[in-house]
């Protein structure tokens, strides 16, 4: 596959989550459309793993624009809650919530748990496809490890960032610089072994 010039299709209207894999594909100069572009409808996310959810999200988009497509399926898996929200984080605090809602319903379902039980992960799975029925999907995973705050901090990034907190900067995922957070995040790391393997 011809790489430069190449359009692909997000499978994402999150504006989060566009800005953070525009950015990171920037070295691709890669024409990274939203699936906003091609239809208002989404995909079915009845998979039961991150993996499922993305492929399922990837074939969408691909067969909504008839190009190649990126879908990736994310979120927190939190010990003390037996790794929920996991697939459901985008949903914690129910259908058609808000950011908002679900960061809190976390913090109350942790609301007796000590420190050093509100250890965390995000985790990130990357899919590829060259067109709908692509047979062979590359499919990369980012884990990102941390633990969960009392309340939240900063004001930057989404979801749950202002409660994950890096021990590396000692400070929350929404505090951290757009670039040091795709350095370090889950998405980052799943995308960079995504290039890579475009590349190759």
């Amino acid at each position: 596959m011809k790489l430069s010039s190449q359009t692909i299709v997000l499978a994402s209207n999150n504006a989060g989550k566009i800005r953070e894999i525009n950015s990171l594909l920037e070295p691709l100069k890669l024409d990274v459309k939203p699936i906003k572009e091609y239809t208002r409808e989404e995909a079915i996310e009845d998979g039961l793993s991150f993996v499922e959810n993305a492929i399922k999200k990837a074939r969408f988009a691909s067969a909504c624009s008839g190009l190649p497509a990126i879908a990736d399926d994310s979120g927190i898996e939190v010990d003390a809650l037996d790794g929920a929200p996991g697939i459901y984080s985008a949903r914690y605090a129910g259908e058609n919530t808000t950011d908002e809602k679900n960061l809190q319903k976390l913090l109350a379902d942790l609301d007796d748990t000590e420190t050093e039980q509100r250890t965390a992960r995000f985790q990130c799975v990357m899919v590829f496809l060259k067109h709908e029925k692509d047979p062979t999907p590359i499919i990369c995973q980012g884990t990102w490890e941390g633990r969960i705050l009392n309340s939240p901090q900063g004001s930057n990034g989404f979801g749950y960032d202002p409660v994950f907190y890096v021990s590396e900067d000692n400070c929350s995922a929404a505090e951290l610089s757009a670039d040091r957070k795709n350095a370090l995040s889950h998405r980052g790391k799943a995308l960079q072994k995504l290039i890579k393997a475009l590349q190759a």
